[in-house]
Order: C-alpha cells, then sequence, then structure tokens
C-alpha cells in the first residue's frame, strides 16, 4: 500500500482551515486515515479541523487494540468519532471566540481487505476501480437533499447560491448522525480523500485522470495544481492510497 497527502491554502483563502492525519499500518495499528475541512470565523475552522483528526489520530495510537481488535469495530468507530464531535463541541461553547466552529470528518479505516469509513459533511472518499471513478461518500448538503427529494436537478443545483451548506458538521451540535460505510478493497484500487477544494474547481473525470496516471505523491501534487489552475478558491487538501 503506497500512500501520500498533500494540503494548500488556495488562491482566495488567508489561511488554511483544513488538516488531515495518517497512521500507516504497523504491528500494532491498520492503516487509518482522516480529513477535516474546518468552518467558522477568526480561524475558528482551523481549530475545529485540527482539534478533531488530532483527538482521533490520538486515541489511534494510543489505543488502537480496543479500537480495531473487537467484535464490533463499526462501532467502535463510530463512538471514536462521537466523542471527537463532543470535544469539539464543548469548546466552542466555552470560548466565544470558537463559537459556531465545526468541520467535516471522513475517516478510513484498512483492516486486510475490509476498508470502513465513517463520514460527516461533504469532504469526500473516491474509489478508482476498473478504470472508473465512483463517489463512496455522500454529501450532507442543503443541496444534495433538494436533488434527492426531486426538489431540485443537478443542472440547477450547480447555479445554486446556497450550493455550498453542509447539514452535519463535527461540532455543530452534541448529538450527530453519522455515516458508517464499508467494502472490500482489491488489488491496484485507488482511494481518494479530499476537501471540497478540490471537487468544487476540478470534474471527476480530471481527478481520476490525475490519480491514474500518477504515483500518489505526484497525484497529490498534480491534483491540488489542477484545482489551483481553475481559480483555487478554497482550500484543497487531498489524501492518495494505491492499493498493492
Amino acid at each position: 500500500m503506497r500512500f501520500a497527502a498533500g494540503t494548500d491554502r488556495g488562491l482566495i483563502r488567508e489561511s488554511n482551515e483544513d488538516n488531515y492525519r495518517i497512521i500507516p499500518r504497523s504491528s500494532k495499528n491498520p492503516c487509518v486515515c482522516v480529513i477535516a475541512d474546518g468552518m467558522g470565523g477568526h480561524n475558528c475552522g482551523e481549530v475545529a479541523s485540527r482539534m478533531a483528526v488530532d483527538f482521533i489520530g490520538n486515541c489511534v495510537e494510543q489505543d488502537s487494540k480496543s479500537l480495531f481488535l473487537c467484535d464490533d469495530m463499526d462501532n467502535e468507530i463510530r463512538k471514536l468519532v462521537e466523542n471527537a464531535n463532543k470535544a469539539v463541541f464543548e469548546t466552542s461553547l466555552q470560548n466565544p471566540d470558537a463559537s459556531g466552529m465545526g468541520t467535516t470528518l471522513t475517516m478510513v479505516v484498512i483492516v486486510g481487505e475490509r476498508l470502513t469509513v465513517a463520514h460527516v459533511g461533504d469532504s469526500r472518499l473516491y474509489l478508482i476501480r476498473d478504470e472508473m471513478i465512483r463517489q463512496i461518500t455522500e454529501d450532507h448538503t442543503y443541496i444534495c437533499e433538494l436533488i434527492k427529494n426531486g426538489t431540485l436537478t443537478r443542472e440547477e443545483a450547480e447555479f445554486h447560491p446556497r450550493k455550498h451548506v453542509i447539514t452535519r458538521a463535527i461540532g455543530s451540535s452534541p448529538d450527530l448522525e453519522i455515516d458508517m460505510l464499508n467494502l472490500e478493497i482489491q488489488e491496484e484500487d485507488i482511494l481518494l480523500l479530499c476537501t471540497d477544494g478540490l471537487t468544487n474547481m476540478i470534474c471527476d473525470d480530471e481527478i481520476y485522470r490525475i490519480a491514474k496516471a500518477n504515483e500518489p505523491e505526484a497525484a497529490c501534487k498534480g491534483l491540488i495544481e489542477a484545482a489551483k489552475s481553475k481559480g483555487g478558491e478554497d482550500n484543497i487538501t487531498v489524501i492518495v492510497i494505491k492499493c498493492e
């Protein structure tokens, strides 16, 4: 398994509110990747995303056995994300400057051939397999809700003024609905995690082309540069994992 990550503040934002963490597979823990895109004024988006990523990463490194060597790993991962949510939410209550802060979060755990995903918000996980790219996670956005209930078409959504409003975020409330997903990975699969600073700038076909044609480090650099060449309107963070 080969992997790389990259992050860039883009061409418009004054700071980078994205954060990520990769914990490589070892004798103590499986491969774990986390990506987060913060939101909130006074740079509190960066605080929220860093808190969530660090909370999860530190828990994995300190006690991976109880998380991943148990009968119900999905439930343990869910509880871990719920605890990260509570930590961010309580911090936002205690600090007036941090009021309203939150973050997306997409977490991937690879144990053997099993891929487990915990997901909140509109960062994404893609799977590239058999010459195709597929979005595995579902965006938790106001627009996606309208598309799902038939109120809006995908073409209309492209120019909707509330296109970027998310409906779920770590830290926005004490209770949180988390999407849990499982699938079997195969040899030659490519997994790609990214924040919406990438997907709002370039299409899935271009993501596929760059990720497929390059090794992970070059793919991350190429994807970030492609997003910046289209305007780089937001922070851009990418993790690419190639399975062997």
